[in-house]
């Protein structure tokens, strides 16, 4: 039987696979091959679907993805929302219903997009990050969603179950201005909700890092080191998410087309606003983070240098005390003063003069 020598190996996650998706799987594959990349979840997907109009609103859970049917012009607006995207086939339904590109299905099913925006003749597809903050392990969980907007209707893909969009269906069911308005105002609600959540993760991790930020001050350790570098991978997350964004609003509120009207490039400007406070404010967390870890080099050199201090403090003190002790020490047969009474005593009390003299030397020095 075969032994295993040294430390067993620990298998922790790979943190860089949170940045970058692996696309092993999709080399080589023809143009618009509905592949899932992505983090594959236990729940079966799940489709739900809002209808609704300025007098009513039906909401229902579909089991089958061939009955989401895009609703008849101009009667109600329609809200298909997809949860998992573990079965292509699903996507692939969906598309042929609602006339969608191969390769914006493909890319629906790809995980691994930046934000952005495809006009078409009858829909915009809209790519955008939903994050969310996990306190226990001061981290942020990233899903990518996928809004295919049409002319009244709104298709939304979630990588798993859970999401920002409750103040939206909250809006919808108490019949609001939203009900009043067509798809493109579903559209920028569903984006609002999400850049309004970037907020919130900002405001988790700028207490963290404050939290940090005083056990720096106070007493710094390894342990704090890991943790700044940790904030910093976050940081970085966090605007690989937002710095895309903000071209996807410019375009969505500036350029004209048929499904975005006027009335709603007004709202969302706003957002886009509120996109480039985001940024600036993960710029300013992460230059606090940089600044962080200079001080913590800083600390620890400064610890360093208190501590050697100290050390050729004691070493200087006791450097003479060995000189003597070292030349009493010698084994010689005619030293003038070993013949002495009070030789002996008298070379202690010697010894303990140079001691305390260069003690109070020192203090006076402020070297203590």
């Amino acid at each position: 039987m075969s032994k295993h020598h040294g430390t067993p190996k620990v298998s922790r996650p790979r943190q860089l696979n949170r940045l970058i998706r692996k696309r092993g799987k999709k080399v080589g594959a023809a143009p618009g091959t509905l592949i899932h990349i992505g983090p594959v979840t236990a729940d079966l997907p799940r489709i739900s679907q809002i209808h609704y109009n300025q007098t009513a609103i039906d909401e229902s859970t579909l089991t089958n993805a061939t009955d989401c049917q895009p609703p008849a012009p101009d009667t109600t607006v329609a809200w298909f929302n997809v949860d998992g995207l573990s079965n292509p086939d699903l996507v692939r339904i969906l598309g042929e219903t609602f006339k969608l590109h191969p390769l914006v299905m493909e890319d629906i099913l790809n995980t691994d997009h930046r934000p952005k925006i495809e006009v078409h003749d009858n829909y915009l597809y809209i790519v955008i990050k939903m994050l969310q903050f996990r306190e226990d392990s001061t981290s942020i969980t990233i899903e990518q969603v996928s809004l295919i907007v049409g002319d009244n209707y709104v298709l939304s893909f979630q990588e798993r179950q859970g999401d920002v969009f409750n103040s939206v269906r909250e809006r919808l069911r108490s019949g609001r201005r939203i009900r009043q308005m067509g798809a493109d105002y579903l559209a920028y609600a569903l984006i609002d909700a999400v850049v309004d959540n970037y907020f919130l993760i900002l405001e988790n991790l700028g207490d963290a890092i404050e939290d940090l930020e005083q056990e720096l001050i106070d007493k710094p350790t390894p342990t704090t080191l890991h943790r700044i570098h940790h904030f910093k991978r976050e940081m970085l997350l966090l605007r690989k998410a937002v710095w895309p964004l903000r071209e996807v609003l410019s375009s969505l509120s500036r350029d004209e087309d048929v499904v975005i009207n006027s009335e709603i490039r007004l709202f969302l400007r706003d957002v886009y606003d509120h996109s480039i406070h985001i940024m600036d404010n993960i710029d300013t967390l992460r230059d606090l983070l940089t600044g962080m870890i200079d001080l913590y080099v800083s600390s620890v050199s400064q610890r360093m240098n208190e501590i050697m201090k100290v050390l050729t403090i004691f070493a200087s003190i006791f450097m003479p005390l060995t000189f003597i002790a070292g030349v009493y020490g010698m084994n010689f047969e005619y030293m003038p003063e070993l013949a002495i009474p009070w030789a002996y005593p008298l070379t202690l009390l010697f010894m303990l003069a140079v001691g305390v003299g260069l003690v109070l030397y020192f203090k006076w020095r402020k070297w203590l």
